[in-house]
């Protein structure tokens, strides 16, 4: 298994996550990614899937707007099928080469 260590930013640069790393390299696996690749970042398909949701509805105050929100979060996360169909759009997978 080869690991890959990415320089996105100083916390991955640091001597002491650079120790943390190599300590886990047995079953870690580090990939470089681009600085900014929301297509890789499942969350940006629960964001996407929020405010479609979000879309007809008419909150009048900014706590009515905050409660719709975590609602909507809440029943997402009872919907497995729908969090790994965000991960799936990603093209990432879960298992190491």
């Amino acid at each position: 298994m080869t690991n890959h260590r990415g320089i996105n930013s100083t916390q991955h640069t640091d001597a002491a996550m650079r120790e943390l790393l190599a300590a886990r390299s047995s079953w870690l696996t580090v990939f470089h990614l681009p600085p900014y690749a929301p297509d890789l970042n499942p969350a940006e398909g629960v964001w996407a899937h929020l405010k479609k949701s979000l879309g007809n509805l008419a909150a009048r105050t900014l706590d009515q707007l905050a409660a719709l929100v975590r609602t909507r979060l809440k029943r997402m996360q009872y919907r497995p099928d729908l969090l790994d169909g965000f991960i799936a759009e990603t093209g990432l997978v879960l298992t190491p080469p």
